[in-house]
């Protein structure tokens, strides 16, 4: 192993490099085949001639980045920089499938190879598609490897089981035919959303860190909120929704900026629990937050058929309303323990950082403006990447060397082959439902049970998507419910958008929600204590996670679907009241004072409700308009905040948030 390399100019640590291995120079190979695939489909360079049906498109990109996951993710599905002769035999069986399914493109369309394939197509078939699964098990886990495998399998035996899980029953060679071969399976939605749109985003995340994006944002979050009470828990919060939204990943989020922000919550006096579950909230919160939001967003624009945009917009108000809930919590934490913020020696100046970090903030804004205004989702981060890279060699702290750019190359070849291997995965789960029908089924047993009420409905899928978050990835969890659940929320009148971000938070709640809590647990590590103490802490510190999909989704207002009138009425009373409920819940209210004393807790538990009642401003389900809700929520919340007045020391209690 070489030794490490010193600092940079900036002082900044420079990761120790590991010699470049066999593995490293095919998987760069193989990611520089697929990016210039993408590039060239995308933008219609009619590179050597070639322009690719979307099928073939697919099938080769799929094969190629296959191929990396058996070159990434060993046996035991860890990480590893050296393959195996396993892993290496894997990778070119993919290769050779899969150029199989690309070549015979054509002929499939034209022969209809979904219903009816030749013998030796459906044994290569059955061969891409156990690629597949083992790659979903390396890539994805053992728990998800073995949902996809039982419904992968499952029209094959669909006719056996009692209803309202039964439906059409295929053959074993049919059912694996239609997975391989119809555009509805493993090249379904979601390969087709990662084709198209998420794969410049993954891009796009991968050469912003390298050229030092994610040192100049955790700079950002610490000059401006650094030094206030709390600070390293708020920077902990700006850093890791930065960051969260731009890998999508939650544990990789958590492990990134906890490794900092962890150790300096703790030195400022945060709790071991608390820190851990600071980053676990605000990692979770980063893969709900534009404008990246990870890949399941991109799913959802295929999904909706509208563009990304849209979802941008709809998402921008809960996610916000998240953060600030959060936010209001870790204050009113601190000012109750009398906590400081970091030390002046600690933190950048603000207006340094933005004189070295400005064209970061240039490149945002132009894949923003790309986005939302000339609504071009597809090339928005290539364009952005090209000016990242012109702008990074006149930064010479981050400028890019070859070693350097290699490393950007291999970075966005595991981070592909990781999402390729679930997505394909994931891909046989909308194969089954579609050749068997049971979305249908499903959606009208539903509607059975719940009769006509919405809310039953609404908290059925809370659970059901809180239960399928358990054991599967966010994008897994949602395509399953957007199949299966969505439909049926729809047809109870609920805002199609609403009921898919509905999905998507619900399905993100099990990350800081106990027994399984990956993104706590994940944290707890880091800061050294129990996991479980970790989960309930991270339980409380994001709980308006549980409150706001009922919110945007009972009032479709909190996702801009409204006048401009409503709209500002639904988001003041939407502040207003998760920011009494996450004060309510740690007995101290900003600006004001405390809520310890006698009566303590009924007067945080009325403060919490009158906040639930404010920001619910109707509740339609329960036959109660705005009126009385509002009524009823300041009269439950005046008293504690009167109290909290007088108990209060004006001169500090709000001095410095």
């Amino acid at each position: 192993m070489q030794t490490a390399e010193t600092t940079s100019q900036d002082d900044q640590p420079v990761a120790e490099r590991l010699p470049l291995t066999p593995r490293d120079y095919a998987l760069a190979v193989l990611t520089v085949a697929g990016l210039v695939l993408v590039v060239n489909q995308l933008f219609n360079l009619r590179l050597f001639g070639l322009t690719l049906l979307d099928n073939r498109y697919l099938n080769i990109l799929a094969s190629l980045f296959l191929a990396c996951a058996f070159l990434t993710f060993d046996s035991r599905g860890q990480r590893t920089t050296r393959a195996a002769p396993l892993d290496w035999l894997l990778a070119g069986l993919t290769l050779v499938t899969g150029s199989y399914v690309a070549a015979t493109a054509m002929q499939n369309l034209s022969e209809g190879w979904e219903f009816a394939a030749p013998p030796f197509a459906q044994w290569m078939a059955f061969a891409f598609a156990a690629l597949v699964l083992e790659g979903t098990r390396r890539a994805g886990g053992l728990v998800l490897a073995i949902i996809v495998t039982l419904l992968a399998f499952y029209p094959s035996f669909a006719g056996y089981v009692p209803a309202p899980f039964s439906g059409f029953q295929s053959t074993l060679s049919e059912t694996f035919s239609y997975h391989v071969y119809s555009s509805e399976s493993i090249f379904g939605i979601p390969m087709k959303a990662f084709g198209g749109v998420v794969i410049g985003f993954i891009i796009f995340g991968a050469v912003l860190q390298q050229t030092g994006g994610g040192v100049f944002f955790n700079d950002l979050a610490l000059g401006l909120v650094g030094r206030y009470r709390g600070g390293a828990a708020k920077v902990s919060i700006f850093a890791s929704g930065f960051m969260g939204s731009m890998s999508g990943s939650v544990i990789s989020n958590v492990l990134t900026t906890g490794v900092v922000s962890i150790p300096a919550m703790r030195r400022t006096g945060f709790s071991a629990k608390t820190a851990a579950a600071t980053e676990a909230c605000a990692s979770t919160g980063g893969v709900l937050m534009p404008p990246i939001m990870g890949a399941t967003a991109f799913v959802m624009a295929s999904f909706l058929s509208v563009p990304y945009a849209d979802i941008v917009l709809a998402a921008a108000i809960p996610s916000a309303l998240f953060y600030f809930a959060l936010f209001a919590q870790i204050d009113a934490y601190a000012a109750r323990r009398g906590l400081r913020g970091l030390e002046r020696s600690e933190v950048p100046r603000l207006a340094e950082t933005m004189r070295k970090g400005w064209p970061y903030v240039l490149v945002f804004g132009l894949l923003i403006f790309m986005m939302v205004v000339l609504r071009q989702e597809t090339a928005a981060p290539f364009y952005s990447v090209v000016l990242l890279l012109i702008i990074n060699q006149f930064m010479p702290s981050h400028r890019m060397t070859a070693r350097k750019f290699l490393d950007v190359i291999l970075g966005i070849g595991t981070g592909l082959a990781e999402l390729t291997a679930v997505i394909l995965g994931i891909g046989l789960i909308v194969g089954a439902f579609s050749a068997t029908g049971l979305a249908g089924t499903l959606v009208n047993e539903l509607l059975f049970i719940a009769g006509d009420n919405v809310f039953v409905l609404l908290i059925m899928g809370a659970l059901t998507a809180f239960v399928f978050g358990m054991g599967m990835t966010a994008t897994a969890c949602y395509i399953f419910l957007a199949i299966v659940l969505a439909p049926a929320l729809e047809a109870g009148g609920l805002d199609r958008m609403a009921v898919h971000l509905f999905i998507l938070y619900w399905g993100m709640v099990s990350y800081i929600t106990p027994p399984v809590a990956l993104g706590a647990y994940a944290a707890a590590s880091l800061a050294g204590t129990s996991p479980m103490r970790a989960g309930f802490e991270a339980m409380r510190l994001g709980s308006i996670i549980y409150l706001v999909p009922f919110l945007f989704v009972l009032n479709p207002s909190l996702i801009g679907n409204s006048s401009a009138g409503e709209v500002m009425l639904a988001v003041t009373c939407a502040f207003m009241g998760v920011g009494l409920i996450s004060m309510g819940l740690q007995g101290f209210v900003s600006f004001l004072g405390p809520l310890t004393g006698r009566g303590e807790y009924l007067l945080r538990v009325m403060l919490t409700v009158g906040g639930f009642f404010i920001a619910m401003p109707a509740m339609p389900f329960a036959g109660v308009g705005f009126g009385t809700t509002a009524a009823l929520g300041i009269l439950l919340a005046a008293p504690p905040l009167f109290l909290a007045y007088r108990r209060g020391d004006r001169r500090t209690q709000g001095a410095r948030i």
